[in-house]
């Protein structure tokens, strides 16, 4: 073709089409699969639609987002270079968990199976730190486990309406009653953030649908521990949502519900607390037999931490050694007496990077997107219950707080990639033919270069 030719290049060129390409995530097979491993263990399906408990989604689902995620190496925002320290921690608490479950003096089998089940959570840490790169997909996994935990809510008090305290309706995490209240607990502020930052009038109703029957479900458990929780929390949650947000008008109304809630459903609570008064009856002699049970697992757990404080005695291995087949309720002592001291330091500094990174959040609410400040005070306020709550249950073992800490690791790296700097443009290459100057690839009218 001649110099002074022209042309006319189709407008969706060969740059239009690598623009393109490069437009569309390459991770999003990979974060489709992460939110069904979400959907699987949040809302545990398998326990109550017929025959999925033969089939190990739970598994399938994780090495499917596994499996996305190396088929794009290389294409991703973030690499294992960007993983912040609290993957670290969490890397380094399994690898002693290990070491101690090979060395446990009680059941060695038992506590490195309970190790290998542990350690997806450290898979589902990092898949949750590399995959979600926007605030949108962390909104869509906090609202799967919110959803998730409502359903699940109603689907133990429809099929447990009968039974105390739900007590066993439904397996894994949900199967103790104190377990699926501690889930409920820590979950309440991530609703009211998605009922105050809805904009639909259906969806508002469902999360005040769903809200209420969380609370019923809660109330119905008879944990006391849980009520603790859910006052601490709860406190956190309004001072965020409804006085640093001013909206009194959540005060009143959660107050209102609150004591409709427990005249209607909280009988058995109210005798559980009253049974640490010394007051008799079949339903407070059984909580406080509970209550003296607690205080032996304790005294269990220290004579366990004084005999074994290196390495402890291996993942789940409290209910062997508390002679009674019972975990001792209270989630440091756990994780110490289990792990060993180290394994309870780092424990400690993971949960603590959590709230050096709503610190930085806080202080960086002036910069931020006004749903992302709403959520910023919902996982302050579930933290804070999560604090409290491992006081009074074991829940050493309770993926949600993992992925909580996950969570205010990639919204203080949204931030930090809203606010950086945009790099300069690389310097265009000196041309390797003199009349490639004039050479205009991908535009109509183009000139090209004679070689």
């Amino acid at each position: 073709m001649a110099i002074g030719d022209s042309i006319a290049v189709p407008a969706a060129g060969i740059l239009d089409k690598r623009r393109i390409a490069e437009a569309v995530d390459p991770t999003k097979r990979a974060f489709f699969w992460l939110s069904a491993f979400f959907v699987v263990y949040c809302a545990r399906p398998e326990d109550w639609l017929p025959g999925l408990k033969y089939i190990p989604m739970a598994k399938i689902t994780a090495i499917l987002a596994m499996w996305g995620l190396f088929s794009v190496w290389g294409r991703t925002k973030r690499t294992f270079k960007d993983i912040p320290n609290e993957g670290k921690l969490l890397l380094a608490m399994i690898g002693l968990m290990y070491l101690g479950g090979f060395l446990s003096p009680v059941w060695k089998g038992g506590a490195v199976s309970r190790t290998i089940d542990f350690s997806k959570v450290y898979v589902a840490w990092i898949l949750i730190f590399l995959l979600i790169t926007t605030f949108q997909r962390l909104k869509k996994i906090i609202y799967i486990q919110t959803a998730s935990v409502a359903v699940i809510c109603f689907v133990s008090v429809i099929k447990g309406h009968s039974t105390p305290r739900l007590n066993g309706v439904l397996g894994g995490i949900y199967s103790n009653p104190n377990d699926l209240a501690f889930a409920i607990v820590i979950t309440l502020p991530f609703a009211l953030a998605f009922l105050l930052t809805s904009r639909s009038a259906i969806a508002k109703i469902a999360w005040v649908v769903g809200m209420l029957g969380m609370g019923t479900a809660l109330v119905l458990t008879a944990s006391r521990a849980g009520f603790i929780n859910l006052i601490i929390s709860g406190t956190v949650t309004l001072y965020h949502f409804g006085v640093r947000g001013r909206r009194l008008y959540l005060i009143v109304a959660v107050a209102f519900i609150g004591v409709v809630l427990l005249a209607v459903a909280g009988g058995t609570l109210y005798d559980r607390f009253s049974a640490l008064s010394g007051e008799s009856g079949r339903a407070q002699d059984s909580a406080y037999e509970s209550y003296q049970a607690r205080i032996f697992l304790m005294e269990r757990a220290v004579d366990a931490i004084e005999h074994y404080p290196v390495l402890g005695i291996g993942a789940s291995n409290m209910e062997t050694y508390s002679l009674i087949w019972h975990q001792v309720h209270m989630t440091y002592l756990q994780v110490c007496a289990e792990g060993g001291i180290p394994v309870l330091i780092i424990y400690l500094l993971f949960i603590g990077k959590a709230f050096k990174n709503l610190r930085i959040l806080r202080r960086a609410e002036k910069q931020l997107e006004p749903g992302m400040v709403m959520f910023t005070g919902a996982l302050h306020s579930s933290f804070i219950g999560f604090v409290v709550g491992a006081l009074f249950a074991p829940e050493g073992y309770q993926f949600f707080p993992y992925f909580a800490v996950a969570f205010t690791a990639v919204m203080v790296q949204i931030c930090k990639d809203q606010t950086a700097e945009p790099r300069p443009a690389p310097a265009p290459k000196k041309p390797r033919h003199f009349l490639e100057a004039y050479g205009n690839y991908g535009r109509a009218g183009a000139v090209t270069p004679v070689r």
